[in-house]
């Protein structure tokens, strides 16, 4: 696992130099096919990623946006109409069974089909007309990292194809600012000393870094067995919040930008109940890791401007110590993140 993380610059740069250009050509093709809905459909880690791109896509190209229930298909027996959808499929092995039928049904409908994938001759790249790679390499650790950051970064390029102001050069910058964070693996793995005897916890993310919450709490629960408990920082204050006591760990995200307001009164009632706080958040935004029992303090990150939001390249940088944290937490409580109990790295559901 810490060598895949370790991997992410190279994969990021791999896909993003390989993908360029057919993203190009498919921008081209979705001019004259002008989808009036998205539809993500996706499990696991993968559909942590297809999050991220519900809110990415109907932020920056206004279409409507939707995560695929395919349990009504596979298990209810329905036929939504697809007509004029673009429904894309994410899956690191490009083998899980649900994602798989709902793509074979949809292209069936008649929508036009995706698949992004680290697996080039997978089962999913039968099924759909446009195949875009995660150029990952193999992994072979079973809690899924570089895969992950893959798949987010070809959501951006999917955005971009569908005309949302994104310049690939921004894009572009993104393996080297991933490289600048792995930098904190030995701040980060020192701190996982003190939690090693943490059972339960809470991550609390908003927007663009709303998946990042999911994706990490997914980590803590596959590779350390702490029970996470993952919320967007409106939903936490609506019920949730009553669990925290004195001492209760709460991870957030916390970056710059139209979240922050938001967040920092999430934080200040935090602070006000004694939580414990492990804030991550970049160097450029001290207001936000000042309210951090403990801060993960990143690099001064990518700056966007223009209609752009400030947090909208956060999301890999930010997953990047997180990622890390896992693997830490994982060593310090003697447990191998390679191989979770009860897990393989393919599932396949219906």
């Amino acid at each position: 696992m810490v060598q895949e993380i370790e991997e992410q610059p190279a994969a990021l740069e791999r896909t993003f130099q390989a993908e360029l250009r057919q993203i190009e050509r498919f921008r081209r093709r979705l001019q004259q096919y002008q989808p009036s809905l998205v539809i993500l459909v996706a499990r696991g880690t993968s559909d942590n990623a297809a999050l991220f791109g519900r809110y990415l896509l109907e932020m920056t190209t206004g279409l409507p946006v939707t995560l695929a229930a395919t349990s009504v298909l596979t298990l209810y027996g329905a036929s939504p109409r697809w007509k004029g959808a673009l429904v894309v499929g994410v899956s690191q092995s490009g083998e899980s069974t649900d994602t798989n039928l709902y793509l074979e049904a949809a292209r069936q409908g008649g929508a036009l089909t995706v698949g992004i994938t680290n697996e080039p001759s997978s089962s999913i790249t039968k099924l759909v007309e446009e195949v875009f790679q995660v150029r990952a390499g193999k992994e072979r650790s079973v809690a899924a990292t570089k895969t992950y950051t893959g798949q987010l970064l070809m959501m951006y390029l999917l955005a971009y194809a569908l005309g949302a102001p994104l310049p690939p050069r921004l894009l572009a910058r993104l393996p080297q600012t991933v490289a600048r964070v792995l930098l904190l693996k030995d701040q980060v793995w020192d701190l996982t000393e003190r939690y090693r005897y943490m059972d339960h916890a809470v991550v609390v993310g908003r927007g663009l870094n709303y998946a990042n919450a999911f994706e990490f709490g997914l980590k803590m629960m596959e590779t350390c067995y702490v029970v996470t408990s993952r919320f967007s920082g409106a939903d936490f204050l609506h019920g949730p919040i009553a669990l925290v006591e004195r001492a209760f760990p709460v991870f957030l995200f916390a970056p710059p930008g139209p979240t922050w307001p938001a967040m920092r009164g999430t934080l200040e009632k935090l602070r006000g109940l004694e939580a414990e706080t492990i804030v991550f958040s970049d160097s450029s935004h001290e207001d936000s890791l000042r309210y951090a029992t403990r801060p993960i303090r990143l690099p001064r990150l990518i700056r966007v401007a223009g209609p752009l939001p400030a947090d909208l390249l956060t999301p890999i940088p930010y997953i990047i110590p997180a990622q890390l944290f896992a693997a830490g937490l994982a060593a310090q409580k003697g447990y191998n993140p390679d191989h979770p109990r009860t897990l393989t790295k393919i599932t396949r559901t219906v």
